[in-house]
């Protein structure tokens, strides 16, 4: 039997597969990571060790490979297990109704017993949800851009002090739309009130998404849009009356508020997944509640109503209760699709 019947020795069976190149290109190594042996001939000498002890990325911290050592960062996702933290949800302004905004009776459009009424309330109505769309679409912008735009989702993440300013500003406009009759109800202070409040509440929305996955997020989107239309097609059809209940949501308010505080200051000194779920939870569940309320507060069919002329006010009471759902969808969707 031949030489060339035997299968080939270790030290040629490498040898024929890598011929020598066209100039001076060193030779692409058989396995493993490439370990630096050294300058090559043609190439200029590097201060880089040598030997059995040398990193196998040298001029990397720690000899890790590029991209992999200890303090980079790494891809967006769900906190937690080497990911960064998104930023603490904000404590949540509980939702609060003046009394100058509600009235009182057996049902708005029943009351009174005239066309009129009923043509009036449509109106409002129609005028509350064409606002409403409008923030929704400003909001949906922002957060697609800032989910799809790289250099966009960097710079939110880099700058968290522009969150808390757009924080601030939403606290502030916030205040000044509930508390403040006069802004709320005087055009054209109550539109410009409400559109800067509008962006500093999507800003804050679209600086968490760019912390989250395209697929979390797009998926928080579509269980948002599923379940205020769940909710509001059952306030049209339900004979349960929500508005009578004003003292427990009041409660839940102030439930949700108080543990926003708290689940904020013990996930900034620890990141407890299981707490941050919870309070997630909690707030898909009270703000779902609120969207209920504040619908059925709306549509004027019930004991209590929002008064025409707040048409401000309801379209800032719906759109922060969709916002607040999908932001606390968002983190239990975000933690399950690491």
């Amino acid at each position: 039997m031949s030489r060339s019947d035997y299968p080939p020795r270790y030290d040629d069976s490498f040898g024929p597969l890598y011929t020598p190149q066209d100039g001076n290109y060193p030779q692409p190594p058989a396995y493993g990571f490439p370990v630096y042996s050294g300058p090559q001939p043609g190439q200029p000498s590097a201060p880089y060790p040598t030997g059995p002890n040398a990193p196998l990325f040298p001029g990397q911290p720690g000899g890790y490979p590029p991209g992999m050592y200890p303090g980079q960062p790494h891809p967006a996702g769900p906190p937690g297990v080497g990911y960064p933290s998104p930023p603490p949800m904000p404590p949540v302004v509980p939702p609060t109704i003046p009394s100058d905004v509600l009235s009182s009776g057996d049902g708005f459009a029943a009351s009174d017993s005239g066309w009129d009424s009923l043509t009036i309330r449509h109106a409002f109505i129609r005028k509350v949800y064409l606002i409403l769309a409008s923030q929704l679409l400003v909001t949906t912008a922002i957060v697609a851009v800032f989910t799809f735009v790289q250099p966009v989702k960097d710079f939110v993440q880099r700058n968290l002090a522009v969150y808390w300013a757009s924080y601030a500003v939403y606290i502030v406009t916030h205040l000044v739309l509930v508390c403040c009759k006069g802004p709320r109800r005087k055009c054209p202070w109550n539109v410009i009130l409400l559109l800067i409040f509008t962006l500093a509440l999507s800003y804050m929305t679209g600086s968490i998404s760019s912390f989250y996955s395209t697929k979390a997020v797009f998926l928080a989107l579509v269980i948002t849009a599923v379940v205020c239309l769940a909710v509001t097609v059952f306030c049209f059809q339900t004979k349960v009356d929500f508005t009578k209940c004003q003292g427990l949501f009041c409660v839940l308010g102030i439930v949700i508020f108080v543990t926003g505080i708290i689940t904020t200051i013990v996930l900034s000194l620890k990141y407890i997944l299981w707490l941050h779920m919870l309070y997630a939870a909690l707030g898909a569940i009270v703000f779902t509640m609120f969207l209920a309320y504040h619908t059925q507060l709306l549509i004027g069919n019930r004991k209590h109503s929002i008064s025409p002329e707040e048409y401000v006010f309801a379209a800032l009471s719906v759109y922060v209760d969709i916002i607040q759902i999908f932001l606390f969808l968002l983190q239990i969707i975000g933690a399950s699709t690491k």
